[in-house]
């Protein structure tokens, strides 16, 4: 008996479906990145002005000069 012959499947990986999704994932990655980076930063200015209150000073916040 001759074995019978078996067709590609259709899920083979090529490299060009492994090159894009190593692009989506850096993408990712650098948004991950980013979205902490503006976190840590929120929350380390939060706690300077929370220790800024605790202390008893009322001049935290601050001020916003406008232009002339």
């Amino acid at each position: 008996m001759s074995d019978p012959i078996q067709p590609a499947p259709d899920d083979e990986e090529t490299e060009s479906d492994r090159r894009h999704t190593n692009i989506f994932l850096a993408a990712m990655f650098v948004v991950l990145l980013g979205i902490g980076y503006w976190l840590v930063d929120a929350l380390v200015a939060h706690r300077d002005l929370d220790n800024c209150l605790s202390q008893g000073r009322r001049n935290c916040a601050p001020l916003a000069n406008p232009g002339r």
